[in-house]
């Protein structure tokens, strides 16, 4: 049996990934695959964009709402569930479609993550209270011991970045550089390819790239979220802030979140928590144009 493509779909929110997934996989009999860091978390469909209902009926729809707001995902952890959920497919005979607008997981898959081993949650435990003990600048300066280049390549106020640095340096003794030039071994992809695993023969990759005009974009993304209110966006943040979950979580960093945590504490009209919003959509949207620009537009 002919091995299946994969097909990957990239682009910044907004742009219609969803709707293009949708009529590929109506043509080719795929199955959608998601690549979005926040649609894997579950109970806030409509501020992470979610696919309609409609559309999951219709074409089989994994890895979306997998994982609850009080869980930490990461790129490592969406790999290992990608990959399965890959080959799944394609034991099944039909084409995996994987979409979404995260940057880092198309890397992942594309052989760009180091297989690090995982960090147990008693160590990402001591070194997230490491940090708030301490603050950033101690923290920094205690990372710079053990791993000099990331203390200071990592960004000013990127907690998530310097405990993800600290944790693997700690639990493994090797630095996250050190674990990206020395990747565990096996086969390496070549262009246009997609290792899954050792016994599966690598996928050759069809990219599809979304890039509207920014001003088109930016339009895509104001009015969407107009809609999102109408649907009951608010209250999807109502009931995530009464968990009262750590702010650190990537869940309480979904875009909308913190300005309507805002509005609902009395903090801002919700006319300028909605247009707040709608402008950190607007520059998120800008960074993925980027890096995808910069990415896949090579490709």
């Amino acid at each position: 049996m002919k091995q299946q493509p994969i097909i990957l779909i990239g682009g910044p929110t907004a742009s219609g990934k969803s709707a293009l997934a949708m009529r590929l996989a109506r043509e080719c009999g795929g199955v959608i695959i998601n690549a979005d860091a926040m649609q894997i978390y579950a109970g806030l469909p409509l501020l992470t964009a979610q696919p309609e209902a409609a559309d999951k009926a219709e074409i089989p729809h994994l890895l979306y709402e997998v994982m609850d707001a009080g869980e930490a995902s990461s790129a490592g952890k969406w790999l290992a569930l990608a990959r399965a959920s890959i080959a799944g497919v394609v034991a099944q005979g039909r084409t995996p479609i994987v979409v979404g607008g995260t940057g880092l997981y198309f890397a992942a898959l594309q052989g760009g993550l180091a297989e690090i081993p995982p960090v147990p949650d008693t160590v990402r435990a001591e070194v997230s209270a490491l940090y708030d003990a301490r603050g950033e600048v101690e923290f920094r300066a205690a990372l710079a011991l053990r791993d000099g280049d990331s203390a200071a390549r990592i960004k000013p106020n990127d907690r998530q970045r310097l405990i993800r640095a600290f944790e693997v340096v700690a639990h493994t003794g090797k630095t996250l550089g050190e674990w990206q030039k020395n990747e565990a071994g096996g086969q390496k992809p070549e262009a246009g390819q997609i290792i899954i695993s050792p016994d599966l023969k690598p996928l050759t990759s069809d990219l599809h790239l979304l890039l509207p005009p920014r001003e088109e974009l930016y339009a895509a993304c104001n009015t969407r979220f107009v809609k999102m209110m109408e649907r009951g966006a608010l209250e999807e943040v109502r009931a995530l802030i009464a968990r009262d979950l750590s702010p650190t979580l990537p869940a309480m960093k979904i875009l909308g979140v913190r300005e309507l945590a805002a509005h609902l504490r009395g903090e801002m009209s919700l006319s300028e928590a909605v247009e707040k919003a709608q402008q950190m959509t607007r520059n998120y949207a800008k960074r993925q144009m980027t890096w995808f620009r910069n990415q896949w537009a090579k490709v």
